[in-house]
């Protein structure tokens, strides 16, 4: 693997991470981390949803207009929802149960339309995947580590088994708690970011990359500036 291609997929899971960096996905994040199990189930669909997405919209991308892109995308990855949606129900049907309406979302979910938006759309098919992967796999490692926290200090367990011996808080598996330790593992990896001296990446970062930045009255400078990085 080229250093180029190592390094796309280290963004996603360390400098540009979508959960602790970008601070987008955060609903089905805080809705989904009562449990670690819960956490990488929902990591792995949405993994599987990015990197498809991704592929199928860098092969459209020079054929699709650009006054109808984004209805474009949203049909595709509703496609690749639905198959990793069936997929769930026959094989890990407690699982989905589980995770229930936010399976369903991923449609959704700001992670997956800004990446195809700010990155499959400008770039090749295997770069593209490759962004899947490492924005997928910082999705994933963030929501087990909220789970981890969240299950063995709010419910003493960790995939269901009991870990430790004292009295566990139950406000770390109400949404108050996910609120309270999202927040402290954001600082944290800020803190951590701050003292290794690791900057954000700047390709596909900022307000004018947004997916929706050309219905919210985002300049064309600010999005010319976000293409030409």
């Amino acid at each position: 693997m080229s250093k180029s291609s190592f390094k796309i997929i280290t963004n996603g899971i360390l400098s540009d991470n979508p959960t602790f960096v970008q601070c987008i996905g955060l609903c089905p994040t805080l809705a989904v981390t009562t449990s670690v199990a819960n956490g990488l189930g929902m990591g792995i669909a949405a993994t599987f949803v990015l990197i498809a997405s991704n592929a199928v919209i860098s092969l459209l991308r020079k054929i699709v207009p650009d006054e109808v892109r984004i209805p474009i995308f949203i049909v595709v990855i509703a496609g690749f929802v639905t198959v990793i949606e069936f997929l769930m129900k026959g094989f890990a049907p407690e699982l989905n149960k589980s995770l229930g309406i936010f399976i369903p979302l991923i449609v959704v979910n700001c992670i997956i339309l800004a990446r195809a938006e700010a990155f499959a759309s400008k770039n090749g098919v295997f770069a593209s995947i490759l962004d899947g992967v490492g924005m997928g796999a910082g999705f994933t490692i963030a929501l087990m580590f909220l789970g981890s926290i969240r299950e063995i200090f709010g419910a003493g367990t960790w995939f269901g088994n009991p870990v430790v011996s004292f009295e566990p808080a139950m406000l770390i598996v109400l949404a108050p708690g996910g609120f309270i330790v999202l927040g402290c593992c954001m600082a944290a990896f800020k803190a951590i970011q701050a003292r290794g001296g690791a900057k954000p990446a700047e390709a596909g970062t900022g307000c004018g990359c947004c997916a929706m930045a050309k219905f919210c009255g985002k300049t064309e400078a600010e999005k010319s500036e976000c293409e030409a990085k």
